[in-house]
């Protein structure tokens, strides 16, 4: 049993990922984190983390395919996924939704949105 709730944060974007991780361990959080899809994917995996902040727009594989591929695996327990995106346009919200995503935040983040 874990003392602290696990976050796996999934960017391509190093310096995403540094102010991620950062927000989140200041509210005491462990954070673990994945440079693309196919790693996230496999983090997700092994260390089944209580949440998931995933990047929609990465390279190897987009978010919508991990997402997909975690709901869709019926050995991998339920995980909450919250979407990140740069997109604001209701149809690429909706697929990311229908994938299996559980909310969804737009960058910039607002830190008061991302700890909520």
């Amino acid at each position: 049993m874990r003392s602290r709730p696990l976050i796996l944060i999934v960017d391509d974007n190093p310096a995403n990922l540094d102010v991620f991780e950062t927000r989140m361990a200041t509210q005491g959080y462990d954070v673990i984190t994945a440079l693309d899809g196919e790693e996230g994917l496999a983090v997700a995996i092994e260390r089944e983390p209580d949440l998931i902040l995933l990047d929609i727009m990465m390279p190897k594989m987009d978010g919508v395919e991990v997402c997909r591929r975690l709901r869709d695996d019926p050995s991998v327990p339920f995980m909450p996924i919250i979407l990140i995106t740069t997109k604001t346009d209701a149809a690429g919200l909706v697929a990311a939704l229908e994938a299996g995503g559980d909310e969804y935040l737009t960058k910039p983040i607002d830190h008061r949105s991302l700890i909520a």
